[in-house]
């Protein structure tokens, strides 16, 4: 086993460490610690910072990649001589049991025994007739089709029992530490749970069943459905984070200085506004593109071309996204510089960055964080939109947009092949709501309109 530490693995850990630091800092800032207290003291936050936090795990455990490495050909190379597969696997991968590697020939229903398409076969006579096919891997260790639905509910008591153990031995920790809290942590235990059971039916079942079917390759729904986690993560944080300085230092700027400066700004932004997106987007994309495919010996494996083309994108729907914020900032910094605080500071002689990082900036911060997260769903949702198109992520790297595009010609057949565009709105759907709620709650806990936010004085 050879560790592969690609652009986005990096990136990503590097994002939860300042997570995990900014929560540290938290514990040194009162005022600051009790807004976010605010957002927790709810069950709705519990439970929606759970699913994030589970979003965010599998995210980092698809991020651990390595390559195998190869057995030795006899009489081809050396002992001490070592290759490698060049296809890249990561943790997820092996905690799925293999389920990425068992491809059937077409498509298949979920929990399906036979393809879901006829083929022409031969009977012990020789004698050709058109039928539905067994699968390679799904209800081989049946001896009877009948048996189906009872093995899966065995199966399904077993998975619902191992995962309750589980649950109760983690769950049982985190109450033993927390059980003096007044956090409502029961809300987040039970989405535990539920989560927790629901992976462990997923690993058991899988070796057996095809959960969600299997796409026009063959592949399985369940499989591609959790590998797009990971994209959709990623994306929507880098691209949320490189808009965000741009955003927030030029609209500050435009509403404090005014005069020329707001002008300059202005005339940006309005730019960019008027600048179609997707085509400014999709032009960008396939420029990098070009560049990719005529350096390809600046790339090992094709999981690196993949990784340099989603970095890209990243960056791209970043710099191209941060106009509607700087329109916010500036209209907040225009009202905030007239308030009596700030006019005292200058009376005062106070400078114009302590008055900026004093009195301007934390009364925005509401804006900045409901943003950031509001923000964070419409690049989750845009990436599928480019991938739709085919400008998006790499068809070799897991994504929701990817199963889209692949899934809006299955939804003409008859009868409709629907389980691939249900795997993939169902994972984003779960992760944009539980982001979107997340963010109304911060809004209400930070924002100084409601009485609960930071007002300068």
């Amino acid at each position: 086993m050879k560790p592969l530490l690609l652009w986005s693995d990096l990136l990503i850990y590097l994002l939860v460490l300042m997570l995990c630091l900014f929560f540290l800092r938290l514990r040194g800032d009162p005022q600051t610690r009790e807004h976010w207290r605010r957002v927790f003291s709810t069950r709705l936050g519990m439970v929606t910072f759970t699913l994030i936090l589970v979003y965010v795990g599998i995210a980092l455990l698809d991020s651990l990649h390595f390559r195998r490495a190869l057995e030795p050909v006899e009489g081809t190379q050396s002992s001490s001589e070592r290759f490698y597969d060049n296809q890249v696997t990561s943790a997820l991968d092996v905690m799925l049991a293999g389920m990425g590697e068992r491809f059937e020939r077409t498509y298949s229903s979920p929990f399906a025994l036979k393809s879901f398409a006829k083929e022409n076969m031969k009977d012990e006579k020789g004698a050709l007739y058109r039928d539905f096919p067994l699968l390679d891997y799904a209800g081989r260790h049946l001896s009877k089709p009948a048996e189906r639905w009872a093995d899966v509910l065995t199966k399904t008591i077993g998975a619902l029992i191992w995962g309750l153990l589980i649950s109760a031995v983690l769950v049982g920790l985190q109450w033993a530490l927390l059980r003096r809290s007044s956090l409502p942590w029961y809300a987040s235990w039970v989405t535990q749970t539920v989560v927790i059971c629901l992976a462990v039916w997923l690993v058991l079942i899988s070796p057996y069943y095809h959960v969600l079917g299997t796409d026009r390759g063959g592949a399985d729904v369940a499989y591609q459905s959790i590998k797009g986690v990971r994209t959709a993560v990623l994306l929507g944080t880098l691209a949320t984070l490189i808009m965000l300085p741009i955003a927030v230092t030029l609209g500050v700027m435009a509403g404090y200085f005014k005069g020329w400066v707001d002008d300059v700004v202005q005339y940006l932004y309005t730019t960019m506004s008027s600048i179609p997106g997707i085509l400014l987007i999709a032009a960008s994309v396939l420029l990098f593109q070009v560049y990719i495919d005529l350096h390809p010996d600046f790339f090992s494996t094709g999981m690196e071309k993949a990784d340099a083309r989603f970095i890209a994108l990243c960056f791209i729907l970043g710099v191209t996204s941060w106009s509607s914020l700087c329109r916010l900032i500036r209209a907040e910094t225009l009202k905030i510089s007239q308030l009596e605080f700030v006019q005292a500071a200058h009376a005062f002689g106070v400078s114009h960055s302590r008055i900026v990082t004093r009195h301007i900036l934390p009364n925005v911060v509401h804006i900045i964080l409901i943003t950031f997260v509001l923000d964070f769903s419409s690049l989750v949702l845009a990436e599928a939109v480019l991938s739709y198109i085919g400008v998006g992520i790499d068809p070799a790297m897991g994504s929701w947009g990817n199963m889209i595009n692949s899934a809006r010609s299955e939804l003409s057949r008859e009868p409709v092949v629907w389980w691939t565009l249900s795997g993939a709105f169902f994972f984003m759907f779960v992760l944009v709501l539980a982001a979107n709620l997340f963010a109304d709650l911060v809004r209400d806990a930070f924002d100084p309109r409601t009485g609960s936010g930071v007002v300068s004085t």
